[in-house]
């Protein structure tokens, strides 16, 4: 059974941090991109940042550069999101994404509410 639980979420206020966790179990995690994706109200959801299998390379969206950070242990089976400086426009739930070789697969968790707000 695949799982991807997603936790550390909450409420903040501006220029706080937060690191979200992402464990997964049920499929090959050192074998999988994972990804973090944000959907803020009324928004489609968008891709946050990626690191692939191996940990060195890692991609992020323009508008958290500088200020997010992904990392992943493949000897725990879990990504973690470093979200530093947070503003107001971060607020949204959060999803951790896991895909396979060639897109063979690939699964959301349930999502994890940030809120930035004072």
């Amino acid at each position: 059974q695949v799982q991807l639980v997603e936790s550390g979420g909450g409420l903040v206020q501006p220029g706080g941090s937060l690191r979200l966790s992402c464990a997964a179990s049920g499929f090959t995690f050192s074998s999988s991109v994972m990804s973090w994706y944000r959907q803020a109200p009324g928004k489609e959801r968008e891709l946050v940042a990626r690191i692939g299998r191996i940990a060195g390379i890692r991609s992020y969206a323009d508008s958290v550069k500088g200020r997010f950070t992904i990392t992943r242990d493949n000897a725990k089976n879990t990504v973690y999101l470093q979200m530093n400086n947070l503003r107001p426009e971060d607020t949204a739930v959060y999803y951790c994404n896991a895909r396979g070789l060639g897109n063979s697969y690939e699964y959301y968790g349930q999502g994890t509410q940030v809120t930035v707000s004072s």
